[in-house]
C-alpha cells in the first residue's frame, strides 16, 4: 500500500505541476480548437474521457452519498487524474492498510 500512495502522491504533484503550466501558458480556447482538428486529438480525448467516466463510476460506487459522489466526479470531468490522485490518496490513507476497504470504500461491510 505504501508504492500506492507514493504513486498517488507523485501523480497530485504531476498533475498540479502541468495544471499550472497549462492554465498560465496556454489558451484553452485556441489550444483546444486545434486538438479537436486533428483526428488524434479526438481519439486522445475519447481515450481521457473513457478513462474518466470508469474511474468515476469506481467513486461512485465507493460512496454512498450522492452529493459527494456528483462533486468527486465533476471535479474529475474538470481537473482529470489530478481529482483521481487525489481521491485515490484519501482512499488509500483512510482505509488503514486494508484492501477491501480501499476498492469498496463505504461498502465494505455491505
Amino acid at each position: 500500500m505504501k508504492i500506492a500512495k507514493q504513486i498517488s502522491a507523485l501523480g497530485i504533484l504531476a498533475m498540479t505541476a502541468v495544471l499550472i503550466y497549462g492554465f498560465s501558458a496556454g489558451d484553452f480556447g485556441q489550444d483546444g480548437s486545434k486538438l479537436l482538428q486533428n483526428p488524434w486529438g479526438i481519439v486522445s480525448l475519447v481515450d481521457l474521457y473513457t478513462g474518466f467516466v470508469l474511474f468515476s463510476a469506481w467513486i461512485v460506487y465507493r460512496e454512498k452519498n450522492f452529493f459527494r459522489s456528483l462533486v468527486w466526479v465533476v471535479l474529475m470531468m474538470v481537473l482529470g487524474f489530478f481529482t483521481a490522485s487525489l481521491y485515490s490518496f484519501i482512499a488509500l490513507n483512510t482505509s488503514q492498510g486494508d484492501w477491501k476497504k480501499f476498492w469498496l470504500g463505504k461498502r465494505v461491510d455491505g
